[in-house]
């Protein structure tokens, strides 16, 4: 059970009138509230301060969005002066995920650095964190999880784990376990930041494990389309078009995330595990062929095995497991549909 819930942060209103942006008749809540749970890895109870973004209608159904390892809880803007939400597209006044109608909750991932004595985290822990924290705002029943990626993963735990919570689930490239390929890639990833470590090089090695996983999110259309020029021979070497690409994506990557926390978040992909049928709600999912990382092969078998009523969308795409990303005008009446 959650402790004594904080007081409740002011109301937040924007003045912002941008399409999709946090209008000022919707409320909004940036906080952290503090929980308890028992840790998958964990031998006892701890308490965890769970950073979250809940805005939208007051009153409205509460759904839980959440994304990728390298999304956080800022998944829209709450105004204009603030850099765009990760799926600033999708969740907004008038948009897919419409804040005119539900209030959106999403949290920062945990860690293990939040947790006391654990030495790792799992999509279990994501979903009790969840979990604890709506019944710490008061929230009787969340109308929907829509969970991308690893978001996905936390998203299966939560309907396993805290089914009478939940109303139905959608799910986008994310499936009940990892693919052993894509589990084998992740390795090398965290081989590659480990070295790093031990030769005191963590962040160059980052960026370069953030240049791998750039190549197993986008599919190998858009990199034929992108990426065919010749190479430029600078500062004594060839280059080629696809390195530029890959460099910039590693430096971002760099500014806004540490060594730890995605080392903690990539094991926790791996260690995922949900049985299909211990989930009983209604379920959509979304799977792109092009995605290298969630075959749809494991989403027809996670469709086949869920033990609530469960559809399957097959949109093509060229972005891979990406295209959760970058397909929003194509998601979106597959999103209000499974939403309605």
């Amino acid at each position: 059970m959650p402790s004594q819930p904080l007081p409740v942060p002011p109301v937040v209103s924007s003045p912002c009138t941008v399409a999709g942006a946090v209008r000022p008749s919707l409320t909004t809540q940036r906080s952290s509230r503090r929980v308890r749970f028992t840790p998958k890895y964990g031998s006892r109870p701890c308490e965890v301060d769970v950073r979250y973004l809940w805005c939208g209608a007051p009153d409205a159904p509460t759904v839980i969005v959440q994304g990728g390892i390298s999304a956080d809880r800022d998944v829209v803007a709450l105004d204009c002066e603030a850099a765009p939400g990760w799926w600033q597209e999708a969740v907004g006044a008038g948009l897919p995920v419409d804040l005119d109608r539900y209030r959106v909750l999403s949290i920062d991932w945990l860690t293990p650095a939040d947790l006391d004595g654990v030495g790792a985290i799992s999509s279990e822990d994501q979903a009790d964190a969840l979990a604890a924290l709506v019944e710490a705002l008061g929230i009787r029943r969340v109308h929907a999880f829509v969970g991308s990626s690893y978001g996905a993963m936390a998203a299966l735990a939560f309907a396993a784990r805290h089914p009478y919570a939940l109303g139905r689930l959608v799910l986008l490239a994310g499936a009940h376990r990892p693919h052993p390929l894509a589990t084998a890639q992740r390795s090398v990833q965290r081989g590659i930041v480990r070295l790093g470590q031990s030769t005191g090089q963590p962040e160059q090695a980052l960026a370069l494990a953030r240049q791998l996983a750039m190549t197993t999110y986008r599919g190998s259309e858009e990199f034929s389309r992108r990426f065919t020029a010749a190479p430029e021979f600078r500062d004594g070497r060839f280059h080629f078009p696809v390195e530029d690409y890959l460099e910039h994506a590693g430096r971002r990557f760099v500014e806004r995330f540490d060594v730890e926390r995605f080392l903690a978040l990539s094991e926790s992909i791996d260690l995922h595990d949900v049985t299909p049928e211990q989930v009983a709600a209604p379920a959509t999912l979304i799977g792109f062929p092009s995605d290298r990382l969630v075959p749809l092969s494991d989403l027809c078998e996670l469709q086949r095995r869920l033990h609530g009523p469960a559809t399957l969308e097959v949109l093509e795409s060229p972005y891979g497991h990406d295209a959760f990303l970058k397909e929003t005008d194509r998601l979106a009446p597959l999103l209000r549909e499974a939403l309605a």
